[in-house]
């Protein structure tokens, strides 16, 4: 399966490793490439099941399997960057095998996407629902829908959404089925617990205008792994590195620099 993920490498020195979201595919990292890919070699690939990396045929569709299909497409050490579902996944990464790593960033990612009451920000349990009973019928439209959310409050959300579609449909688009198991990943995994084991130099970004994981879930995170690090985008929704490439590079440049002797 390995050889079935598709890769795109770039760069030399210390490998990076950049992860999507949901419905996605590398593509979408095309902002911010050549900016990381002078500070190491960046690999940008198609998570199992998404653009050109077909889920194995057979296999069930699981977070579990997800991860370990992914772990087994990375370098044998890098800096992993994860956004949205992509976050989830490095996040677990991160977890399961701390020794591939050097470092943790998620961007527009939390340990748990749902809201929870009385004070877990996040994504409302019914908009998952209604995305989940409309792909059967339009998955495509209901894709797109969910590609407007995650610019929704951007002072940039009809150019985000343009370059968001562009990169999408250049690729295969996932199937129904991987979209339908990515919608409950993100509605039931719950990392939040496990957090406090994360002992890698460990950033978070967030978007102050993002629709779909509130800003305010950072107190939050900040008390479940005091040890990490985080920084809000003042101008970004969900999708900060589209949004704003340069304050994106900027911040995760500094948390970089902090990192010990590579």
């Amino acid at each position: 399966m390995v050889d079935q993920v598709w890769r795109d490498v770039c760069g030399t020195g210390e490998d990076i490793v950049v992860l999507h979201g949901w419905g996605l595919n590398g593509n979408i990292w095309t902002p911010i490439v050549s900016q990381l890919s002078q500070h190491g070699r960046l690999t940008r690939l198609d998570l199992p099941g998404y653009g050109e990396s077909p889920w194995p045929t057979g296999e069930a569709i699981t977070f579990t399997k997800l991860c370990e299909l992914t772990l087994a497409a990375l370098p044998e050490r890098s800096h992993l960057i994860g956004w949205s579902l992509g976050g989830l996944v490095a996040t677990e990464l991160a977890l399961q095998a701390p020794e591939r790593f050097h470092s943790l960033t998620t961007v527009a990612s939390s340990p748990y996407f749902p809201a929870e009451e009385p004070d877990w920000p996040g994504i409302e349990p019914n908009i998952l629902q209604q995305f989940g009973k409309q792909l059967s019928k339009d998955f495509r439209r209901t894709v797109e829908r969910f590609l407007a959310l995650q610019s929704l409050g951007s002072p940039h959300a009809k150019a985000d959404v343009k370059a968001i579609k562009e990169w999408l449909f250049s690729k295969p688009m996932a199937n129904v089925d991987v979209l339908d198991a990515g919608l409950d990943m993100l509605a039931q995994v719950d990392l939040r617990p496990q957090l406090r084991h994360i002992n890698m130099p460990y950033f978070r970004m967030y978007g102050r205008l993002d629709a779909l994981v509130p800003a305010r879930v950072d107190e939050q995170v900040s008390q479940l792994a005091p040890g990490s690090q985080s920084y809000c985008a003042p101008h970004c929704s969900h999708a900060p590195f589209i949004s704003d490439p340069e304050g994106f590079m900027a911040a995760w440049l500094a948390f970089f620099s902090t990192i010990g002797q590579r």
